[in-house]
């Protein structure tokens, strides 16, 4: 996302609901440091009027992302968001290769734990966490995974693959002390996949599904045809 005039692509629109494909790099909310660099409602609100933020995603993360409409909408959104009322599907590509299939984390997490400003899975103390873990694909380098979160602390995902020595492509942050992949990318390769809930106004069941952005499609055809170290020597 590199301007003000490339708007996100719209999976579903209605009166109350805003749903889009967020792409990676546009930032969910002002930046601290900087408030003139564009954000959803800068990009969006000149095409769709006034919008209310329900969730973020984070900078570099792409996919599926609910704003509302109006008031109303964004307060009870709020509530099936605090309420978990909602199916957050993510899907990552990790190194290094898990040797399961499916893995459930319920570790407590510690925000802003370090120096780094990392997140930290903890024994006690923490925040409560859920994230299951499934693999789709394996590559000789790396392996595509379907993440599946209700509650939505900072780094959740992130924290909790490193409790189990692994991290998404692209994210340095987390990398640290992991033997560095040979297929990397240039920023953290996480995507939400899916979103689905109960329209807060008509009481309907809803599902969005938002395809994978450019860079991830690249990086993933990348992996398939690595055979391991040699190819890159």
């Amino acid at each position: 996302m590199n301007n003000r005039e490339t708007l996100p692509a719209t999976l579903y629109q209605d009166d109350h609901l805003l749903v889009i494909n967020k792409p990676p790099g546009l930032l969910s909310i002002p930046d601290g440091y900087d408030p003139d660099l564009p954000h959803l409602q800068t990009v969006l609100e000149p095409a769709f009027g006034r919008l209310w933020i329900v969730h973020r995603l984070d900078k570099d993360t792409s996919g599926t992302l609910v704003l509302a409409r109006d008031a109303d909408t964004h307060r009870l959104l709020n509530e099936i968001f605090r309420n978990r009322e909602i199916q957050k599907t993510y899907h990552g590509l990790v190194s290094p290769v898990p040797k399961w299939q499916t893995q459930t984390v319920e570790t407590p997490l510690q925000v802003n734990a370090d120096r780094k400003h990392r997140t930290h899975a903890v024994p006690t103390g923490g925040k409560p966490a859920r994230s299951a873990f499934k693999v789709l694909k394996r590559f000789p380098e790396a392996a595509l995974l379907e993440i599946k979160i209700k509650t939505g602390i900072t780094h959740q995902i992130r924290a909790h693959l490193r409790s189990l020595e692994l991290a998404l492509l692209g994210d340095t942050l987390y990398q640290a002390g992991l033997v560095p992949p040979w297929v990397n990318a240039d920023r953290v390769m996480l995507h939400a996949r899916e979103l689905a809930f109960r329209h807060p106004i008509r009481d309907e069941n809803m599902a969005f599904a938002a395809p994978y952005p450019d860079d991830f499609r690249e990086t993933y055809t990348r992996l398939r045809f690595t055979r391991g170290p040699d190819t890159w020597l």
